[in-house]
């Protein structure tokens, strides 16, 4: 690999680190790297799995030490993601993830819909919805991102924030802290059906985990200065990006305007 290629490797994971913690859909930064510099995507969808462990093992710290983690029910929303997770990755090691775009565009337009309609939800959270065990509703919703997120990692942070905020009344902020602790779980397991199937490369995921885990550790600091507001603004403006993308708007307009 070209010496040039590191430092890019390191940018493009300290912006994915950054955007993952506090909103979701970061890892379109890793992905598109990994894919310019040769990677086939079932390879690189593998190898990024390796620098969201890392992202993610820092951003637990880190929220844990703000005080913001909800440990207790953060792991029982963790069960049924991790579970989905394994089936997942499954099917990524065997089918094409090509098919999922038009479907997560119109999601992401949902939820942003939602961002607006809705904002004091985001913010303040609803902790009458708070319980010690997830109902079984939210067992299924997090089974069903849990799937998603061992196909593919692009974007579960922005379904998990949803299903967090509107499915167990968290306020972004705490949202957040409990993402990551699901994120890292079911990451574990995905990880090991990848390496099974031989889809990782190592050198470019421990490099590419380096920038994710500086990015990762200040996300957590701004999040606890910033507070929900800042993370519900970034996360309306990545929402909208990938809702573009992923309806192919954007290649549609770069495709006019070349």
């Amino acid at each position: 690999m070209d010496f040039y290629l590191y430092p890019l490797i390191i940018l493009a994971g300290f912006l994915t680190g950054f955007i993952n913690t506090l909103a979701g859909a970061g890892s379109a930064v890793s992905l598109a790297l990994m894919s310019f510099i040769g990677l086939p995507l079932d390879v690189a969808n593998g190898t990024n799995r390796v620098a969201i462990l890392m992202q993610n093992t820092v951003g637990v710290r880190g929220f844990h030490k703000a005080g913001l983690m909800d440990w207790r029910m953060g792991l029982w929303l963790a069960l049924p993601a991790a579970i989905g997770s394994i089936l997942g990755a499954w099917m990524a090691s065997v089918m094409s993830a090509t098919h999922l775009q038009t479907a997560i565009g119109v999601l992401m337009l949902m939820i942003l819909v939602l961002l607006f309609v809705r904002p004091k939800r985001w913010l303040e959270g609803q902790k009458d919805m708070h319980g010690a065990r997830p109902t079984p509703a939210q067992f299924v919703t997090f089974f069903a991102i849990g799937i998603y997120g061992g196909f593919i990692q692009m974007g579960v942070g922005i379904f998990l924030l949803t299903g967090l905020v509107l499915g167990a009344g968290y306020d972004l902020v705490r949202a957040n802290a409990v993402k990551v602790l699901i994120v890292l779980s079911f990451t574990i397991f995905a990880l090991a059906v990848f390496i099974w199937s031989d889809l990782v490369r190592w050198d470019i995921g421990l490099i590419l985990g380096l920038g994710n885990m500086l990015g990762a550790w200040t996300a957590t600091r701004q999040a606890a200065r910033r507070g929900a507001p800042f993370v519900r603004w970034l996360l309306i403006v990545i929402v909208t990006y990938a809702a573009l993308k992923y309806l192919g708007i954007i290649s549609l307009v770069l495709d006019r305007v070349i």
